[in-house]
């Protein structure tokens, strides 16, 4: 018997099957010190432990994104090992801090099947759970990923999509315990642009803009555990190009997003999010947001922001789609998330 893992392919996925991914991870200050490392990160609830216990937090947490990166990579060898893309996300809500020492498991239940018209792909959506040691949940989203067939001649499964949110209701989102913006330092936190400062249908241009590395690329994949072929091996992909992680364009384009949005300091809802063009070494990765909606929270000194939060590889700001309502080719993230500010 076969000692090796191929990994699964898109015929090989069940309606409502939970996989349990191996490899629990145990996260420490390393993980943050790399994390700001790869990518321009500098909001200050997760730069120091002073600022976050003046937020009313124990220490400072793990990056949101950092988090997001370790649940996700442990579900690659099961989901995604053998993907052309991972296509989009839902749902997503935070539910509660990572803490250096904390270990992080995930798990994913099979919430959808659809096989493509060529018959040699389908899409598989997922819902992943990430928990800590203590079985608690963290933070769980839907991903939806297409996948290769191995065998072409296996039959198309029953079709099979789920009806997702389009918004996570600000009622429906975790605003961890005991955070407290009511004495909120602003000048620690580098802007003083708080909650009411920003208007629904404002866009902000955060103005700077990153080359994408390959080496600092290989280094945050190997530092998620995220094993996808295309991202590691150059031969999988036709144009001989190893394409780069999407967790790794958003965390860029979040650390952009702090000239301009430095006091939206935790993000807490991920309402939904496309890879709308691929992203390869070398092109320079530049990002704008648009404000979508506000709303006001019963935790002190906290208001919600829903932002768009849009990654360009041709420093356009503005524009997503064209007149046949397809991305534009300079468009790389298309994101809408919720996240916590002062107000």
């Amino acid at each position: 018997m076969a000692k090796t893992n191929p990994g699964r392919f898109f015929e090989d996925y069940r309606i409502g099957e939970v996989i349990h991914h191996a490899v629990p991870r145990t996260v420490g200050a390393g993980e943050r010190a790399l994390y700001h490392a790869l990518y321009p990160a500098r909001h200050a609830l997760y730069s120091s432990d002073e600022f976050a216990k003046g937020c009313g937090l124990p220490e400072s947490p793990l990056d949101d994104l950092a988090a997001f990166h370790v649940v996700f990579g442990k579900t690659v060898p099961d989901v995604s090992l053998n993907a052309v893309a991972n296509l989009g996300y839902a749902e997503g809500r935070w539910l509660r801090p990572v803490y250096a020492g904390d270990t992080l498991h995930s798990a994913s239940e099979v919430i959808g099947l659809k096989q493509n018209s060529n018959g040699k792909t389908g899409v598989v959506y997922v819902r992943t759970t990430g928990t800590n040691q203590r079985g608690e949940p963290v933070m769980d989203y839907v991903r939806w990923v297409m996948v290769r067939k191995n065998d072409l001649e296996a039959p198309a499964p029953e079709v099979v999509v789920p009806e997702l949110n389009a918004v996570i209701p600000a009622e429906d989102l975790v605003i961890p315990e005991g955070l407290d913006f009511s004495r909120y330092d602003f000048q620690l936190a580098g802007e003083a642009h708080r909650w009411g400062d920003y208007e629904i249908g404002e866009v902000i241009d955060h103005v700077d803009g990153v080359t994408i590395e390959e080496a600092e690329h290989m280094i945050a994949t190997r530092l998620w555990q995220n094993t996808a072929k295309v991202h590691f091996d150059a031969t999988f992909r036709p144009d001989g190009q190893r394409l780069i992680y999407g967790g790794h364009v958003i965390s860029m384009a979040r650390a952009l997003s702090f000239n301009g949005l430095a006091n939206a300091q935790m993000i807490v809802g991920l309402n939904g999010g496309a890879h709308a063009n691929p992203c390869f070494s070398g092109l320079t990765v530049k990002a704008w947001s648009e404000v979508l909606d506000k709303a006001e929270t019963e935790v002190p000194g906290v208001g919600l922001v829903r932002l768009r939060l849009v990654a360009t590889s041709d420093g356009s700001v503005g524009a997503v789609k064209g007149e046949d309502g397809k991305y534009l080719s300079g468009v790389l993230l298309d994101l809408d998330y919720w996240a916590v500010m002062p107000v």
